[in-house]
């Protein structure tokens, strides 16, 4: 319930599951190479930081030993030994700033996937409230194309395609004043006796989620006319 009135969508009938069953398999490809680049990234973070441990602790012990023989040591020596024991430290250095590149890199591979995932739900959903109309599918599926078609542009024909040509199941609930099933945002009706309960809100013009309670037209005419009488 936000703001008083229903948001969301009722359970999806089989249409709408085979929809979606399309678009997860055209996702899961586009993913595919993602646990193989992830798992990659995290070995070499690994390797590096064995190697960053290996050296640190090598460095360790040359400090230690410089230290001890600092006395005997001539000063030309002592300089020598000083800027190795320096190269040795920007080599390690260097190593970290290797392991951040690469743990960045990795998040932001995550990320770009988390960001495509979300433009091509919102994409699929408003896909499927334009496939949803039977007139609609047979418009988009037969206008020519001159050009070449994206894989995205295949897989939505593929979905209107699917949804046009597929038998109604009887079964199947439908709602809003479109009689048509699940998809999209929609919106119940506050009226705990209103017989189509749920709406798709281009079916009732609306944009975005209303402030406080919200009726459908047909329940809003019924309350009309109870208020005048």
């Amino acid at each position: 319930i936000i703001n008083g009135s229903t948001v969301g969508r009722p359970e999806p009938g089989p249409v709408t599951a085979r929809m979606s069953s399309l678009y997860l398999e055209h996702y899961l490809e586009s993913v595919e190479s993602l646990p193989q680049d992830l798992r990659r990234n995290m070995t070499l973070v690994r390797e590096l930081d064995s190697q960053a441990q290996d050296e640190s602790d090598e460095l360790e012990s040359e400090c230690q030993k410089f230290l001890s023989e600092l006395a005997k040591m001539k000063p030309e020596e002592r300089r020598t030994r000083l800027q190795n024991l320096e190269n040795g430290f920007k080599h390690v250095i260097d190593l970290s700033d290797q392991k951040v590149s690469l743990a960045l890199q990795t998040y932001e591979t995550i990320d770009k996937h988390i960001q495509q995932l979300d433009e091509d739900l919102k994409r699929f959903e408003e896909g499927a409230a334009e496939f949803a109309s039977p007139k609609s599918a047979r418009k988009i599926r037969g206008e020519e194309s001159t050009r070449k078609k994206s894989k995205k542009e295949r897989f939505a024909d593929a979905a209107a395609e699917m949804t046009e040509d597929m038998p109604v199941d009887p079964n199947e609930p439908t709602y809003c004043l479109c009689h048509q099933v699940s998809y999209g945002e929609m919106i119940g009706c506050d009226n705990p006796e209103c017989p189509t309960e749920w709406f798709h809100f281009a079916c009732v013009n609306l944009k975005e989620k209303p402030k406080g309670k919200w009726y459908c037209p047909r329940c809003s005419s019924e309350m009309g006319r109870k208020s005048r009488k």
